[in-house]
């Protein structure tokens, strides 16, 4: 398979890439209570029902990772970030292996895999290193699957706690990872499926949710004390928001699911 435009690359300044990739470690606790896990009918459709040979890349805290080993799959974890590994292998539980490394240099073996996924992760990796590793990786007919969870933003008030804190580069690249040749020319355009699905909120813990995200983390102390003025003001006057609480953070969850090309 051949393509004739350029390939579309991550929407992320590689220069802070890293620095936003390992900002999380240093709140990890704060990462794995506030932020989302995955829908079971979006596991289900990526992955299926028969037991496979996963490899979480990016794995933080395990989000992602014991949602697959809850529906029966044999996970191995890669994850960057030493905080986030530690933290990840003390809460869960059935891990077939766990490893500190990178997407760029797996440290795995060829065709050990029958699928590789990303949860919340592809957005940092460097293509031209991470595409080629993963198809290495994965056994004859496997497949590649990175997932997204993004603020759905048809509601308005998720639209104007985005106005304040800003798209991340997750955002960004759940997008457009579905344009023709994203992931070429080592793998092909993907199938996507979008699931709906919500995590229980409080005044409280949104702000810890906002708190656990790269552009908070890596901010000024300036910045952060714009974004948290920013977040208190949607709380005490948006009408959805206002006096509750409990309510819920609604995600779109985009599911790529793709094969190697031969």
């Amino acid at each position: 398979m051949t393509y004739d435009s350029p390939k579309p690359r991550n929407p992320v300044d590689p220069n802070e890439t890293e620095v936003h990739a390992l900002s999380f470690g240093q709140a990890a606790d704060l990462y794995n209570s506030a932020r989302p896990s995955y829908p079971p009918e979006a596991l289900g459709w990526a992955f299926g029902d028969r037991p496979l040979d996963l490899v979480d890349i990016g794995a933080g805290t395990g989000l992602l990772t014991r949602g697959l080993i809850q529906a029966g799959h044999r996970v191995t974890v890669v994850e960057p970030d030493r905080k986030m590994l530690d933290k990840l292998v003390a809460v869960t539980e059935g891990l077939t292996g766990h490893h500190l490394g990178s997407a760029e240099r797996l440290p795995l073996p060829d065709g050990s895999a029958d699928a590789v996924t990303a949860g919340q992760a592809y957005h940092w990796f460097d293509p031209e290193a991470a595409l080629p590793e993963i198809r290495r990786v994965l056994r004859p007919g496997g497949v590649f699957i990175p997932i997204w969870n993004v603020r759905d933003e048809s509601v308005d008030w998720v639209r104007r706690l985005s106005e304040n804190v800003g798209q991340s580069a997750a955002e960004l690249t759940a997008s457009v990872a579905g344009q023709p040749g994203y992931f070429a020319p080592y793998f092909r355009d993907p199938e996507l499926r979008v699931f709906r699905h919500e995590k229980p909120l409080t005044p409280e813990s949104l702000i810890r949710l906002v708190k656990s995200r790269s552009y908070y983390l890596t901010a000024t102390d300036e910045r952060q004390r714009q974004i948290m003025a920013g977040v208190a003001e949607l709380l005490a006057d948006h009408p959805d928001l206002a006096g509750r609480e409990a309510f819920h953070m609604p995600y779109v969850t985009h599911v790529y699911r793709m094969r190697a090309v031969d």
